[in-house]
């Protein structure tokens, strides 16, 4: 082969190689595409754009239909990591991505912070949900707290109670609480928590077991800490 040919064949290698790794760009939504590489910072993630998704690492692929890929080792993945594709949706609103898909969580949104040909930044958006299940567990921590602010010496001055609303009906459990504290005051905190967790099941849909939680008999002091005894 003279040195012509060589020529040849290398301008055409070099030419079909950009071709190949040239990733396409779409100008009027540049969300859309195959994003790669996270990488975490604080409460930022940064992805780069690719052709296609990893074989072996996260990434996840926005179609112009409003479908999306999601290449995943799932939300508690353990070493050895598997990785496999779950399909769903999104909704692009202003800066807000609003994505829906098969596994859990089901449904969760990204705020973008920025956005270029090349890369994406992102920071978690915590739904209406999610925004609403977090008052029900800071409700939940404030209960705990009071009713264990003090020492359990004696179970004589014990009592305990029903909290929370399962969806299928019944209380979630039962709390143990000292008579020295405010009791009115926690038993109405009880009350507001198991209205807000039935409003909660009802606007979300939420699904529990139906089995029947049964009441505790006593009280028992164990280490000045209050145990249910069943």
């Amino acid at each position: 082969m003279n040195l012509k040919n060589l020529f040849l064949l290398f301008v055409v290698t070099v030419l079909f190689s950009c071709e190949k790794n040239d990733v396409a760009i779409d100008t009027d939504n540049l969300l859309l595409g195959t994003w790669v590489t996270p990488v975490y910072n604080d409460e930022t993630t940064t992805f780069k754009r690719a052709n296609t998704l990893p074989s072996d690492a996260y990434g996840i692929s926005f179609s112009e239909n409003g479908n999306l890929v999601e290449r995943t080792s799932g939300w508690c993945g353990t070493p050895p990591l598997s990785y496999f594709n779950i399909e769903g949706s999104f909704e692009l609103e202003n800066t807000l991505i609003n994505i829906s898909t098969q596994s859990y969580p089901t449904d969760y949104a990204w705020r973008i912070i920025s956005l270029t040909e090349n890369e994406l930044v992102v920071k978690r958006e915590l739904t209406a949900q999610e925004i609403e299940h977090r008052y029900l567990m800071d409700l939940f921590n404030e209960i705990q707290d009071l009713a264990y602010s003090v020492s359990c010496l004696d179970a004589n001055n014990w009592l305990f109670t029903a909290y929370g609303k399962k969806a299928c009906g019944g209380a979630q459990g039962y709390m143990a609480y000292s008579s020295s504290i405010d009791t009115s005051s926690f038993l109405n905190k009880i009350a507001t928590y198991t209205q807000a967790e039935k409003d909660f099941n009802v606007k979300w849909g939420i699904i529990s077991n139906c089995s029947i939680t049964k009441p505790p008999i006593s009280v028992v002091c164990q280490n000045g800490y209050p145990t249910l005894k069943y």
